[in-house]
């Protein structure tokens, strides 16, 4: 983890809860309020727990390292976010229920290829556009589900869990060779889903629509020289030393993107900086004020005995659909260093493969479950609202989609795989 396990009082988890609880009620019962305040929501919150850290237990290490995780994951998200927003898909019609499941599957292998952020930035637009006679909620919670995160389980660029994975030793190939039955069971059983869903609301549409929507496709690439600026985004993933020289490398090819891309291909994506600016201040409250929940994981991982790839699976998975699904997979590799006090991550490939698979597996699918389990969730919404989509409130969101859309799919593979 990169820090000595340190012992909060369990009440200090409480401005975490009650930022959890802001995020999810406060656009339900007072929207302009928070549209307005939650930057003081957020900040306050986290000011609070880092006053507690550097004041009450002195921990300046902790603090020192969690800001620089929120830093590496704000400055991959952002610049990201800028780069794609540099590449223009124009796309008119084509989005029957089968061309959708399509664009979702080709969206779910390129998140392997760009991580699941590029994925999303690069695609969500032209996904609104290809459904713009009859997009809905369904559209928005479905490519989260499948490009945001589940798609991404293939390598340690796809998440950003596995690559902390591929940092503390795990070889690049091993999460393909071990994830990809769990890869294709979910992801067959979310795209199966989304047809179904999608046909029902194709038939709904007036014949007017439905013929728009089949009209031969046009399809039209702007930008593409930001594919340089991409390339080395995700080239500087891989660079560990010296400290900061990755982020300056991202940020130098989000400043080049931005300020060579012509003003017409911004326009036409609807570019700005609202929704990286609303995501970047929010995961600075949670970033803060998880701490003390994460800790609290650390220092209790002994006290889970033997436990199951099953328990492995659903504890890093609902922690992850709450706390940023990053540190969540670190807190349960840790943890399982600590049942089976083994500290090698070679012998653990070799002993405990299966909870390992269980850790990442439970931690990127189960990502999917809220706007604030990954950093993608958070943009693609704002994005949608951004381009005037129906998007579903933080609450609407767990009990309309994720609980029963994502929930029958997290337990398929767990009976087949975990039990």
């Amino acid at each position: 983890m990169g820090h000595e396990p340190l012992s909060p009082n369990p009440w200090m988890m409480l401005p975490f809860g009650v930022l959890l609880g802001t995020i999810a009620l406060a656009p339900l019962f007072a929207a302009d309020w928070w549209s307005k305040h939650y930057p003081k929501v957020a900040l306050t919150l986290g000011l609070i727990t880092l006053g507690y850290y550097l004041i009450g237990l002195q921990a300046y290490t902790r603090v020192l390292h969690g800001g620089i995780e929120y830093v590496s994951f704000i400055t991959l998200i952002g610049s990201l976010f800028v780069v794609s927003g540099g590449i223009h898909i124009n796309v008119k019609g084509e989005a029957t229920p089968a061309v959708n499941v399509l664009f979702l599957l080709i969206g779910a292998v390129v998140a392997n290829l760009l991580g699941t952020t590029g994925a999303s930035m690069l695609l969500i637009r032209p996904w609104i556009r290809m459904n713009k006679y009859r997009i809905t909620a369904h559209h928005v919670v479905f490519f989260i589900f499948i490009v945001s995160n589940v798609g991404g389980c293939l390598t340690p660029i796809g998440d950003p869990p596995l690559f902390l994975g591929y940092l503390k030793g795990v070889p690049f190939w091993w999460v393909a060779q071990h994830c990809w039955p769990m890869w294709a069971t979910g992801l067959g059983v979310l795209l199966a889903t989304f047809y179904v869903v999608d046909r029902r609301n194709f038939r709904r549409a007036p014949q007017i629509i439905r013929q728009k929507e089949t009209d031969q496709a046009h399809w039209r690439f702007d930008g593409l020289g930001n594919g340089f600026f991409l390339a080395v985004i995700l080239g500087a993933v891989f660079i560990d030393r010296p400290m900061f020289l990755r982020e300056a490398l991202m940020l130098g090819a989000a400043a080049g993107s931005y300020f060579t891309t012509r003003k017409t291909i911004h326009e036409a994506n609807h570019f700005d900086f609202h929704p990286i600016k609303e995501v970047a201040i929010l995961f600075i409250g949670i970033f803060a004020t998880m701490m003390p929940a994460l800790d609290w994981l650390q220092e209790n991982a002994g006290s889970l005995g033997s436990p199951t790839p099953g328990l492995f699976y659903w504890g890093s998975g609902v922690l992850s659909s709450v706390l940023d699904n990053a540190p969540t997979y670190l807190s349960f590799l840790s943890a399982l260093m600590g049942a089976t006090h083994d500290a090698d991550i070679h012998h653990i490939l070799a002993t405990q493969a299966q909870a390992l698979v269980a850790i990442s597996v439970g931690a990127v699918f189960f990502g999917a479950n809220t706007y604030i389990g990954n950093g993608p969730n958070f943009m693609v919404k704002s994005i949608a609202e951004q381009q005037k989509v129906n998007t579903p409130t933080f609450l609407g969101y767990v009990f309309k989609f994720s609980l029963p859309f994502m929930l029958p799919m997290l337990l398929i593979v767990w009976l087949i795989f975990f039990r």
